[in-house]
């Protein structure tokens, strides 16, 4: 949305369409009120990305209610995330929906190109975590990010980590996904020279209380330029390492 702001402002500069279609072109409503949710719909603009559904607890109804509004509004490429199979084959019905059931994710439009300073790695200590790291990274290239998964490089067998040390060193940003005792984020801290954003995972056993274990080994890691997001919150760290790989 930012983009086209720009382009549109960028041809008034040059002439190439005047004050009356440029104001029409910016002129929107900034929310739609349907009732059940008020659609943002200068999200885009205030954000550069547009407004994700969360589709836990909302009806495949809803969802296909908020997804006309937001296609009205010219969105591209809308978002869903924790969306389940049972609402995924409804809102099908209606919509083209690509949906990755692993991660919950539901996309309906184009997928928009790359357009990020670089490559956001998400890495995962094991493969129980995959379903927390495609959220993540399904997040990050509905953004606009290219995405090179690094997955089961825990610190159990650190040696497989070692093999990817090119793609951690050459990244812009580092999303690091883990439970148990939630170490990967530490060391993969230490050898990289860019953000890392470490998610813990609700995978362990019973003394790893649901992730709080590896949620307060992250925050407590002494690797500098490593933050934290919320249990399982692999849409939090998509969202936040596209804003990262997209400052310029």
């Amino acid at each position: 949305m930012n983009n086209d702001i720009r382009k549109t402002l960028e041809q008034l500069k040059k002439g190439e369409i005047s004050v009356d279609d440029a104001m029409l072109a910016l002129k929107k409503k900034p929310f739609e009120d349907i009732g059940y949710a008020k659609v943002d719909l200068h999200r885009g603009i205030r954000q550069g990305a547009s407004e994700v559904i969360y589709g836990a607890g909302k009806t495949a109804e809803q969802m296909n209610g908020i997804i006309s509004v937001m296609l009205e509004d010219g969105v591209k490429t809308i978002l869903i995330t924790r969306l389940s199979e049972e609402d995924a084959e409804e809102i099908q019905k209606s919509y083209e929906l690509d949906y990755r059931k692993d991660a919950g994710i539901g996309i309906v439009g184009d997928m928009p190109e790359p357009d990020g300073l670089g490559n956001i790695v998400v890495a995962t200590g094991g493969t129980s975590d995959i379903p927390v790291a495609e959220e993540a990274a399904m997040t990050a290239e509905a953004l606009g990010n290219s995405v090179i998964r690094i997955y089961d490089v825990g610190v159990a067998g650190i040696h497989r980590l070692f093999a990817h040390l090119d793609e951690i060193m050459s990244a812009s940003v580092i999303i690091a996904i883990a439970g148990m005792e939630g170490a990967l984020a530490s060391v993969i801290g230490g050898f990289a020279d860019c953000p890392v954003i470490a998610v813990p995972t609700s995978v362990g056993y019973g003394a790893s209380f649901g992730g709080l274990s590896a949620l307060l080994s992250m925050l407590n890691s002494c690797s500098s330029g490593t933050s934290v997001v919320n249990i399982d919150n692999g849409f939090g760290a998509g969202y936040l390492a596209s804003m990262i790989n997209h400052m310029r």
